[in-house]
């Protein structure tokens, strides 16, 4: 059985379980005169130091499982953009209970679809997508987002802030009013031939809008990550094959005597702005994660035999510089393509693998929901998830999108969570330097058919998880529970092996572990 407690209930419970462990003070008496006397008193035994119960715990197994949730157009949540707050927090929980039940570790819920927010924000309007009005707050009133990242993390996974950093207006968004950064920004936004309408990358205004618009989600959030998909300059398409007109920033360019070409000025100013971000998160919160999810091709050839667009000559990003020069915690490339042909899966994962020379997280982002060209979807997927295990080994990860590749077809979601039967911590990221956490508190009693281990810690605002073992026998139980359960009750037999030793393990919210406490049992 578990036991949960809500965060001020915990501090309480924390409060209690230190006091009943310490000794009762003897009530004080009246001072007394010294007695002086000249006998030699003999000397006292060294007091030993209690021993640390030295114990081979098994490794914790470690991979990131995440999902993307896409609200733009209403892909997969809310639904519909007419739903009460209500029906919008209902849908949200059975995503989430979902990912879980599936031992998935992270959600990359898109929090700004279009210059606009799934979260209170002072810069960009409420987005359509969620009340069918820009502009318009949800009633009764709460913040999206926040609901997101609590629910997430109570159930011990990591929330992922997903954004756009260049679109302005979808072309599924409704009319659009005076709320919207379109009207708010009329120099900066050009509208696309498709309908869309884009903010100029290489407008200085731009890349401080966005960047202030990250940053206070960064400050206000208790988010894990930012995340940025593969939307840089708009694909060719999307402006009826045209060029993109941004004629008025790159006049001033040349006017102040840049000499870069057209395409290399654009690759700089997206280099600039990646830069910049990755900077600013860090030096507002350090332990947030930069994750970029960029198309999967950095160019046709790389590496031989791929064909397909370019990223790098299309979207003006150099999406391989960023890795290699480590302007990010995560690279997600958009792999959505199967195991053979000229997009091979295998081949463009080895390939990014061997550009990460500064070894930052690589998780392959998965086409869950929509990947052409094979018999059986669900057993292409697990190939691709055992395919980065064994390229990755203890830093494997994937992206699957979108959510609704699992939510909507069962055989997938089987599938998947078959891959994924063994709960994981998220891999560790070493360049990130943290605080250690203190060694945990453990007390155990022992029933007559049963034991009650009951952990705390006194640094628990830093923990995000706990690691709790059992052994039976010569063999260890392991368990990743969620931080708000600090008690759980352990059967005294299991399989015809006796309890016979418990530990715990605090855990914070990059994956790194505290030192153990362990008991045994008599």
């Amino acid at each position: 059985m578990h036991i949960k407690f809500s965060p001020s209930a915990l501090l309480v419970a924390a409060a209690i379980f230190f006091s009943s462990c310490s000794t009762p003070k003897k009530p004080q008496t009246a001072a007394k005169k010294p007695v002086v006397t000249t006998k030699t008193s003999p000397p006292k035994a060294p007091q030993k130091k209690a021993e640390t119960l030295k114990l081979n715990l098994p490794e914790v197994n470690r991979e990131f499982r995440a999902a993307w949730v896409a609200t733009v157009a209403n892909i997969n949540w809310p639904s519909r953009n007419n739903l009460s707050t209500e029906e919008q927090k209902l849908e949200a929980l059975k995503i989430l209970d979902l990912l879980k039940n599936a031992n998935f570790n992270a959600v990359i819920f898109q929090a700004r679809p279009s210059a606009d927010a799934m979260y209170n924000s002072s810069f960009e309007p409420w987005s359509y997508f969620l009340t069918g009005q820009i502009g318009k707050a949800p009633t009764p009133f709460y913040d999206p987002l926040e609901f997101w990242i609590s629910e997430a993390h109570k159930r011990g996974m990591e929330l992922h802030v997903w954004l756009n950093p260049y679109r302005a207006h979808h072309t599924t968004g409704g009319a659009i009013t005076s709320e919207s950064v379109v009207k708010k920004m009329p120099e900066q936004i050009i509208k696309l031939r498709n309908g869309m309408y884009w903010m100029d990358p290489s407008d200085e205004e731009t890349q401080d809008h966005v960047s202030k618009v990250i940053n206070d989600l960064v400050k206000r959030y208790d988010i894990d990550a930012v995340h940025i998909d593969d939307y840089f300059y708009p694909y060719r398409e999307y402006n009826g094959g045209k060029d993109f007109p941004d004629n008025r920033t790159w006049n001033m360019y040349q006017k102040t005597g840049g000499n870069l070409s057209k395409a290399d000025w654009r690759r700089a100013n997206v280099n600039k702005f990646i830069k910049r971000i990755h900077d600013e998160i860090k030096a507002e919160k350090s332990y947030v994660q930069f994750g970029i999810s960029p198309f999967g091709i950095w160019k046709p050839g790389f590496p031989e035999g791929i064909k397909g667009s370019s990223q790098y000559d299309e979207l003006y990003a150099d999406a391989k510089l960023w890795l290699n020069e480590g302007w990010l915690d995560y690279f997600s490339p958009q792999l959505y393509w199967k195991n053979d042909g000229p997009q091979s899966f295998p081949a463009l994962l080895n390939w990014w693998e061997s550009e990460n020379s500064k070894k930052r997280h690589l998780y392959p982002g998965i086409n869950t929901i929509g990947m052409n060209g094979v018999s059986d979807r669900p057993a292409e997927i697990v190939s691709q998830i055992h395919t980065t295990r064994n390229v990755l080994k203890e830093a494997a990860g994937t992206i699957h999108y979108s959510v609704d590749g699992l939510s909507k077809t069962p055989a997938m979601l089987n599938a998947v969570s078959q891959a994924y039967k063994t709960p994981a911590l998220v891999p560790l990221t070493p360049w990130i330097k943290t605080k250690p956490l203190e060694k945990p508190l453990l007390f155990v009693e022992k029933n007559s058919a049963s034991a009650t281990a009951k952990w705390n810690a006194t640094d628990f605002p830093d923990v995000f998880q706990w690691i709790l073992y059992a052994k039976y026998g010569d063999v260890w139980d392991t368990q990743i529970i969620e931080k708000n359960i600090i008690s759980q009750s352990l059967p005294l037999i299991k399989n015809g092996k006796k309890l016979s030793t418990v530990a715990v393990k605090s855990v914070d919210r990059l994956g790194n572990e505290s030192a153990y406490e362990g008991k045994l049992l008599n």
